[in-house]
């Protein structure tokens, strides 16, 4: 599951929460998925979807003041844990909270997750 909190202050603002094979809307109109009020925001600001295998991508929805991830302005991008999503005056952090699993295989092997498209540690190798 992918995170998005308020980046300075997460109490304050809103949590955006999407799973595998997801797609929502980010925007002031209360047609949006995430209907947030923040200025500089568009009534459809952007896309944020969630591949199958579990990338996360936002897509910017030709707003008027811009997407910008981790400072940069963009069309569209593939995020990452760690990466800054910038809507208006709302700036977001991006996290990965993986699935429960079980213990280990069905050979007795523990198993990890990480977030996808991240590289694997040295102990996956």
């Amino acid at each position: 599951m992918w995170i998005l909190q308020r980046a300075h202050s997460p109490a304050d603002g809103p949590t955006l929460r999407l799973g595998p094979g997801t797609a929502r809307t980010v925007g002031r109109a209360r047609q949006a998925d995430f209907s947030i009020d923040v200025p500089l925001l568009s009534r459809r600001h952007c896309r944020l979807s969630v591949s199958p295998v579990g990338q996360l991508e936002v897509a910017d929805l030709d707003s008027t003041n811009g997407t910008f991830v981790n400072g940069r302005r963009v069309r569209r991008a593939t995020l990452v844990a760690g990466d800054r999503l910038r809507v208006g005056r709302l700036e977001l952090t991006v996290a990965f909270m993986p699935d429960p699993l079980p213990q280990g295989d069905s050979q007795g092997r523990r198993t990890q997750r990480r977030a996808p498209g991240s590289a694997p540690s040295l102990s996956e190798s």
